[in-house]
C-alpha cells in the first residue's frame, strides 16, 4: 500500500519550506556557538550570614562611617542634588583585621576625577574595621559593594549613609 504525503504546492507552501529549513539552520548554528566555559577563578565560597542580614548591614555602615572620618572635606553634607555628577560602584574585599586586599571600581559613568576619589578616599580610610568573624570566607575575606554618589562640585556621599536625593533641577 502507497501512502502519499500531502504536500501543498505553489509560491506560500515554497516559502513555507524554505523558512522551516531556515529555521532548522539557524538552530543547528546557534547550538554549535554555545559553549560552556568554566569559571577561570575559584568560586567564591560566601557564608550565608553574609547575604542580606543585619550584620552585614552594621558592618557595612561602620566602614562607611570611617571612610567618613577620613575624609571630612569629601563628604557633602545636606541634600545630594537631583541630578548627581556621576555615581561610582566601588568593589573591595576586606580580610580579618580590616585590610584592604584589593579594590576596583565596579561600574561608573566614566567620570575619572570620580573614580580616583572613591578609590583614593577608601584607601584613606584604612583600616577598616575588622569584619565580624562569621561574616568571612573560608579565606579570612569578605566582598563588599558601596556606591560613591557625587554632586557637581566634586563631594560625594555614600548610599549606606546618604540622604534622600533631590527630587526637583534648582
Amino acid at each position: 500500500m502507497l501512502i502519499r504525503a500531502y504536500l501543498p504546492s505553489g509560491p506560500v507552501a515554497s516559502c513555507a519550506i524554505v523558512l522551516r529549513r531556515l529555521g532548522f539552520a539557524l538552530s543547528l548554528l546557534i547550538a554549535s556557538a554555545c559553549t560552556i566555559t568554566p569559571p577561570q577563578r575559584p568560586l567564591l565560597i560566601i557564608p550565608s550570614e553574609a547575604i542580606n542580614s543585619n550584620t552585614l548591614d552594621q558592618y557595612r555602615t561602620s566602614v562607611a562611617q570611617r571612610i567618613v572620618e577620613r575624609n571630612p572635606s569629601y563628604i557633602l553634607h545636606g541634600t545630594p542634588q537631583a541630578m548627581l555628577r556621576s555615581l561610582v560602584v566601588v568593589s573591595f574585599v576586606v580580610d580579618r583585621n580590616g585590610q584592604i586586599v584589593r579594590s576596583s571600581v565596579y561600574r561608573t559613568n566614566g567620570d575619572d576625577e570620580a573614580e580616583a576619589t572613591a578609590l583614593s578616599t577608601l584607601r584613606r580610610a584604612s583600616p577598616l574595621p575588622p569584619p565580624p568573624s562569621r561574616l568571612l570566607n573560608p579565606a579570612g575575606q569578605l566582598e563588599l559593594f558601596e556606591d560613591w554618589l557625587f554632586n557637581d562640585n566634586g563631594k560625594f556621599q555614600l548610599r549606606t549613609l546618604a540622604s534622600p536625593q533631590a527630587q526637583n533641577f534648582d
